[in-house]
């Protein structure tokens, strides 16, 4: 597996399996002089983690950050920065039972095919929603940065569970609440709605899937790299990375396909000094840099595969078909605990491409200041 590393300057190295003894991650090319503890990086996993309500999987994980490296006396030093989760609360017996039946909507196939057998298949391994904790260590890292030096703040919220979808709601209303309901929704009213729908698909053996919403506030002009490592092309890149994720869009997204040129174009406007647009549906982007305005984009997450209701699968040892019910302990829906993942994900893009901008140095303060 040599794909477990991602950005130019900032850089992240993401490593650990469902159900072994950790996950983890390597955080290199932070400045030095950024003020950072473990309560800091814990506050963003605790709104990740399991356990925490019914409309997530019952496994019970404490995430209890442990910063290993790369921080001293309260400080980043300018060395890689190494931080885990160890993995508590893990029942390995029944993917023992089915080891040899792929579950359907997982990589345990393919991935058996990819590795020849010898993956790590509890939990789903390395292909586990559980790596996703190591994206969030480094994002917490990341979102700090890019406050105190930019005063760049990320806004993610759940905008759509199974069909059942907010709207006229403000990002004040998104910011206050999102974390305020058990489905991180942008308005008490609809999460409501959502939570109900989510109990009750999930008391019928199955498993919604949703959208999650992301804003980028007070992005600089002039971040990304064209072509290939463009702002929209990056963050596109991490967040197809997150598992059960099948779709993403900036902007007015695939909406401007049934939309003219007039309708679709941001016309330009003076407000307060400064060149702004009347409206965004380019999502902050255009010709792969931000362009000042909030970066916004809406990314699909599939239906949770691991469901309790009965599936049609295979028996590799006995080429054929059989039926299965898949055991353990699962997500009705994985959107909720997404939010914080795309708060860190763009985060973590954002971060990269502003030390690549020269909009960050290398040393935050010096001792003494």
């Amino acid at each position: 597996m040599s794909g477990n590393i991602i950005g130019e300057r900032f850089t992240v190295v993401t490593f650990g399996e469902s159900h072994g003894k950790c996950v983890g991650v390597v955080v290199d090319g932070c400045p030095a002089g950024l003020e950072i503890s473990e309560e800091d990086i814990q506050h963003d996993l605790d709104l990740r983690k399991p356990g925490q309500s019914i409309v997530t999987t019952l496994r019970k994980e404490t995430d209890s950050v442990e910063i290993m490296s790369g921080v001293f006396k309260g400080f980043t030093t300018g060395a890689p920065i190494m931080m885990l989760v160890r993995n508590e609360d893990k029942d390995s017996r029944s993917y023992d039972l089915i080891m040899d039946t792929p579950r359907p909507g997982h990589a345990d196939l393919v991935a058996r095919q990819k590795y020849g057998g010898f993956n790590d298949y509890r939990g789903g391994g390395r292909f586990s929603g559980r790596i996703t904790a190591s994206f969030v260590m480094a994002g917490a890292i990341a979102k700090k940065l890019l406050k105190e030096t930019l005063g760049i703040e990320i806004v993610a919220y759940a905008l759509e569970i199974g069909g059942i979808r907010a709207e006229n709601f403000t990002i004040d209303d998104a910011r206050k609440n999102r974390y305020q309901n058990e489905v991180r929704a942008p308005q008490p009213e609809v999460a409501e709605r959502m939570k109900t729908k989510v109990i009750e698909t999930r008391e019928k053996g199955d498993s919604l899937g949703g959208i999650v919403e992301c804003v980028a506030l007070n992005v600089p002009v002039g971040l990304g790299e064209p072509v290939f490592a463009s702002l929209d092309s990056d963050i596109a890149r991490i967040t197809l990375s997150i598992p059960a994720v099948k779709g993403i869009e900036f902007g007015s997204g695939f909406s401007s396909a049934t939309a003219t040129g007039k309708q679709n174009n941001d016309e330009y406007l003076y407000k307060d000094g400064r060149v702004v647009t009347k409206t965004n549906n380019s999502g902050g982007i255009l010709g792969g840099l931000s362009n000042g305005m909030p970066i916004q984009y809406r990314t699909v997450f599939k239906p949770a595969s691991s469901i309790a209701s009965k599936q049609t699968t295979v028996s590799l040892s006995q080429s054929k078909e059989v039926e299965l019910v898949v055991p353990g302990r699962h997500d009705p829906t994985v959107v909720p605990r997404a939010v914080p993942v795309l708060e860190s994900t763009t985060a973590i893009v954002l971060a990269d491409h502003a030390i690549r901008a020269g909009l960050i140095p290398p040393v935050l303060k010096t001792q003494g200041d």
